[in-house]
């Protein structure tokens, strides 16, 4: 069986140390040797990126130039209509087929929300689901039947996910990173150092390109 590939999909708006130092930890956690950035195409009726897809995604390369867990795979913003999680999966197991393990990287915000995604309960049809701890989010889900759901999912052995395609849930026990792209954007508006927050590569691009100064 193949190794496990993993993918990580967010707006990058811009790309952080919370993201790369993250998933990084994840990484080694539960020996994954690539991990997909798959940035968002952001439906119409959501507040729309400061920088565009082609700005996020130059910073996307830059950031992972010298970081060789990662790669990168544009086809959300290459799509016209808006991209959901679900159908960006089911294209992919289309293309590995179905004996591929699979994960799909999310923060401990977004497995609370879950059960709002579009057409969510197929997601483990499709995929594991690994799932970093995010600062202030509670580590139960909202309702009883959504906390079973979890545990019925939840498996505590890193090897399991290597072993099958899909089907199962791991809480990562990452470090929490005090990093958000929001926080990055506002530090940016009030002329702060974002130094510390991002690589070198990508603040200096940000930097030639005037983003987040308005």
């Amino acid at each position: 069986m193949a190794s496990l590939h993993a993918l990580f999909g967010g707006t990058f708006d811009p790309i952080h140390y919370g993201h790369l130092k993250t998933v990084q930890a994840l990484a080694q956690e539960v020996s994954l040797h690539q991990v997909t950035l798959l940035p968002n195409n952001v439906p119409p009726h959501r507040p729309q990126p400061e920088a565009s897809a082609a700005q996020r995604v130059a910073m996307v390369r830059l950031a992972i130039a010298d970081r060789p867990l990662f790669n990168l795979d544009t086809r959300e913003l290459e799509r016209q209509t808006p991209s959901y999680t679900v159908e960006t999966l089911e294209q992919l197991r289309a293309e590995r087929g179905t004996h591929q393990p699979l994960a799909f990287i999310i923060g401990q915000d977004s497995l609370l929300s879950l059960h709002k995604w579009h057409r969510w309960q197929q997601l483990m049809d499709l995929c594991h689901l690994l799932v970093c701890q995010r600062p202030g989010y509670a580590r139960a889900m909202p309702t009883p039947a959504l906390q079973e759901w979890l545990e019925q999912h939840q498996t505590a052995d890193a090897s399991a996910l290597h072993q099958q395609p899909a089907g199962l849930i791991w809480l990562a026990d990452t470090p929490l990173v005090p990093v958000s792209a929001t926080d990055i954007r506002r530090r940016r508006h009030q002329g702060l150092s974002c130094e510390d927050l991002l690589p070198p590569a990508v603040i200096d691009y940000i930097n030639h390109q005037g983003l987040y100064t308005k």
